[in-house]
């Protein structure tokens, strides 16, 4: 079942060309030339109820566009949106109540005070029971260890515990939908995992995320559904595991060599030399779909002298940095 339905939609904004010299800026005053510039352009995907979705391109890809308009605070320029049933901009008042939201370089605190007033500032909005939102409270503050940091005003806070208040803020009425832009920013490796299992925690009783970062590792072990835009255009939508099958069945193998490495590798096809860190390191690249990897092994051994070998799958950056490359 979809809970939220995008069909064809499009986003662009109105700027006016200006020169760099005096008379091109005098003329300007009198003339302007108009530019439109598409953010997003005619995209149309589904979300399935109680999944996790990953929402990820380059900067400027129209990311934060997109997820804005999935929260209702951006009107589409054409096309359309049905979450929950609603239509995010046009009923907008019934729509937030149902979903919840985390902008890492946007906060839903208030500057001048303490976390613990806008989250009581919160409770009475979406006017949840005193008793839940107590629990609910009590529960996240102990997860991230906030009791002191919540009664600090917002503005002495650090980013890593800013990120955490705020996402509190968005958890505390139990949404529906949440979205999370760059929900991680400023977090140690602590506080990432801590967050990523109580997502998944929620996720597990119901909660639909919609997640955009630049931490695949958040993508990686979080989302379902992959979809990924590239100049305002979607280039990709489905699972992970059909990601990695974008590329062919490629394992990255890295060596620690006796001897000093001459780059001699890449005769062997079709190896593909990836780097060579130092002297005594070398990863390649080998695709499984033509020769087993046994082969590549014994090939190797049989050429090269080496110490150690790992072999890993090729990383999830690299399989969407050549994405981006294709789709450019």
């Amino acid at each position: 079942m979809s809970i939220i339905c995008v069909e064809n939609l499009s986003k662009t904004y109105t700027t006016y060309k200006r020169g760099s010299s005096f008379s091109e800026s005098l003329k300007s005053f009198f003339v302007r030339e108009k530019v439109i510039v598409p953010a997003v352009d005619n995209i149309s995907f589904t979300v399935k109820k109680g999944s996790i979705c990953g929402l990820i391109g380059p900067n400027g890809a129209g990311k934060s566009t997109t997820i804005k308009m999935l929260c209702g605070t951006l009107y589409p320029t054409s096309g359309s949106i049905q979450s929950l049933g609603f239509s995010p901009y046009a009923d907008r008042k019934k729509y937030v109540s149902k979903i919840g939201a985390v902008f890492g370089q946007r906060s839903q605190l208030i500057w001048d005070i303490p976390p613990i007033d806008s989250f009581n500032m919160n409770r009475a909005i979406y006017e949840i029971p005193k008793d839940q939102y107590e629990e609910r409270l009590q529960y996240l503050s102990d997860l991230f260890e906030l009791d002191e940091v919540m009664v600090k005003p917002t503005r002495v806070l650090s980013l890593g515990e800013r990120m955490k208040c705020e996402f509190i803020m968005a958890m505390l009425h139990r949404p529906e939908i949440v979205f999370l832009d760059e929900p991680t920013i400023g977090l140690d490796i602590i506080a990432k995992t801590k967050i990523r299992n109580y997502i998944r925690k929620l996720n597990e009783e119901g909660t639909t995320f919609i997640l955009t970062t630049h931490d695949l590792e958040d993508v990686g072990q979080l989302a379902d559904q992959l979809i990924i835009i590239n100049h305002g255009v979607k280039v990709f939508d489905d699972n992970l595991q059909k990601l990695k099958s974008y590329v062919g069945e490629k394992k990255v193998i890295s060596l620690h060599l006796e001897e000093p490495f001459d780059g001699s590798l890449e005769v062997f096809e079709p190896v593909r030399l990836l780097e060579s860190p130092s002297p005594l390191k070398a990863i390649i690249e080998v695709d499984t779909s033509h020769t087993p990897i046994s082969d590549y092994i014994g090939m190797l051994s049989r050429n090269i002298r080496f110490k150690d070998i790992s072999i890993t799958e090729l990383p999830m950056e690299e399989i969407i940095s050549r994405i981006y490359s294709d789709e450019s």
